[in-house]
């Protein structure tokens, strides 16, 4: 059970730190904070998604344009314009690495989002996610108690894009749908989203991206949004208004 245990413990930080730095933060700035604390979250997101780690810079850029461009050719990560949810990552990698790697000039998009340049080069080196994945499997040898418990290890290695494949796969095909003037085919997958912290009330969020609640609706709960009325209240964090 002790690996049982430190899978959710993963699954749940790596989704806290995605949804609050990289998707509220980063890419819509629905709140501030100083530099101090930026630096806090931008080392802890490294830590916690490890070999996944997804650059700020380049995730913001990406979903700025999933926004701009949401289910038409155009999008980065569109089900519309995928076969199948293995399709969608090899799309979504193919244009998360153009922007990291600045193939194409995405100035329009870049602004204000957080950079740590010496940490971005450092996480993105090989030697550094291979040595994540070793510590992970280091872990399931020491305490794993039956075979089947390894069927999770590799869920580790690729937690953050995990992440955000289930949310643009699901989000965008499964689930009912509260407001149809969002032009796209956002859909809330799930009334009480306690497995994606909120991030599957994508049709509420894509009818109002700059709001910080993704629900909208009496039965609707976004932990994630909670989260952050926690960090305003104890002054980590200074929630703009929308």
């Amino acid at each position: 059970m002790v690996i049982v245990v430190i899978f959710v413990i993963h699954w749940y930080l790596s989704l806290f730190f995605q949804t609050i730095f990289l998707h509220r933060y980063a890419s819509h700035q629905m709140f501030t904070m100083s530099k101090f604390w930026e630096r806090v979250f931008f080392f802890l997101t490294f830590l916690v998604q490890g070999s996944s780690f997804l650059n700020p810079r380049a995730y913001a850029i990406l979903h700025r344009r999933h926004h701009k461009y949401s289910d038409t050719e155009k999008d980065p990560h569109s089900p519309e314009f995928s076969k199948n949810i293995i399709m969608l990552n090899i799309n979504t990698v193919k244009h998360y690495e153009s922007v990291r790697r600045n193939k194409k000039d995405y100035s329009k998009y870049d602004y204000n989002v957080p950079r740590w340049e010496s940490l971005e080069k450092f996480s993105d080196h090989w030697i550094t996610r291979v040595s994540f994945i070793a510590f992970y499997t280091l872990v399931y040898v020491t305490y794993s108690t039956s075979t089947w418990q390894y069927m999770l290890l590799p869920i580790h290695f690729v937690m953050g894009p995990l992440h955000g494949s289930i949310v643009n796969w699901c989000g965008h095909r499964y689930g009912y749908v509260n407001h149809k003037k969002t032009n796209d085919k956002s859909k809330n997958t799930l009334p009480f989203d306690f497995l994606m912290m909120g991030e599957l009330f994508q049709n509420n969020h894509h009818w109002k991206p700059k709001s910080i609640n993704f629900s909208s609706r009496w039965f609707e709960i976004d932990p994630g949004f909670l989260f952050t009325k926690i960090l305003n209240k104890v002054n980590m964090i200074r929630i703009n208004n929308g």
